[in-house]
């Protein structure tokens, strides 16, 4: 069972700084959240197979920014499940595996996947169907003690290491459980211009994780880096 996350202690998340770990982060997408995470006044530490490559990592995003205090480190990925959120940014094929040999550390915890089963073929993009119908559904088997959510599909790697430029987007949350989902809707909206919206259950994972294929084919034909938002939710969290 999932230890009790008390949801007033994720609700209290909002509007203060949270420690985020990135299992698997030096890669482009992991490394442009845990920037702008970071940017956004978070600890983050940046995980990886090698600490060492995790560590310069981290040196090289400070050093891109040195007028900012950017609160980043870099270790292993065990170290990075220390995080109040964890944050899963592993390709998709290695996602299952690395989730499974940190079963221990990540126990009890909050594992937000922003993972995509996607192909290119040609121009476009593909997406694959995994096992259970997403990734996130996959290791929320993998790891019933860990509360598994999803979200960040949708944002392009390259406007979320921009941190020149603003956002003005919308993220979809999903989980299973409801302390989860706070956890993941309070580091969303921990960066400025992000908006989370609750989508539901892990059932939905599938197809918002689908839906990173058409944006990113859509992005290829335009020459663009589209992202989501949606019209028509006054009030996010009402209902």
């Amino acid at each position: 069972m999932l230890r009790a996350l008390p949801l007033l202690t994720t609700l209290l998340w909002k509007g203060r700084d949270m420690d985020v770990g990135m299992i698997g982060g030096t890669g482009p997408a992991g490394r442009a959240l845990a920037l702008r995470l970071a940017s956004s006044g978070n600890s983050v530490t940046i995980g990886s197979r090698s600490a060492e490559r995790a560590a310069e990592v981290a040196v090289e995003l400070r050093a891109a920014w040195p007028e900012r205090e950017l609160r980043l480190a870099g270790d292993e990925n065990a170290a990075a499940c220390r995080g109040d959120v964890v944050v899963l940014a592993t390709p998709w094929e290695a996602a299952a595996l690395t989730v499974r040999d940190l079963r221990a550390a990540l126990s009890g915890r909050v594992l937000v996947s922003m993972v995509n089963a996607l192909e290119k073929v040609g121009r476009e993009f593909h997406a694959l169907v995994p096992a259970r119908g997403s990734i996130a559904a996959t290791l929320q088997a993998l790891v019933p003690e860990t509360g598994v959510s999803i979200a960040f599909q949708h944002l392009p790697a390259r406007r979320l290491a921009a941190l020149e430029e603003s956002l003005e987007d919308d993220v979809l949350v999903c989980a299973d459980s409801a302390a989860a989902v706070a956890a993941t809707v309070a580091l969303v909206e921990s960066v400025p211009g992000l908006r989370a919206l609750e989508a539901g259950s892990l059932a939905s994972a599938g197809p918002i994780e689908a839906m990173t294929a058409v944006l990113l084919s859509v992005n290829v034909r335009y020459r663009t880096e589209t992202a989501l938002r949606l019209s028509g939710v006054a009030h996010p969290g009402a209902g």
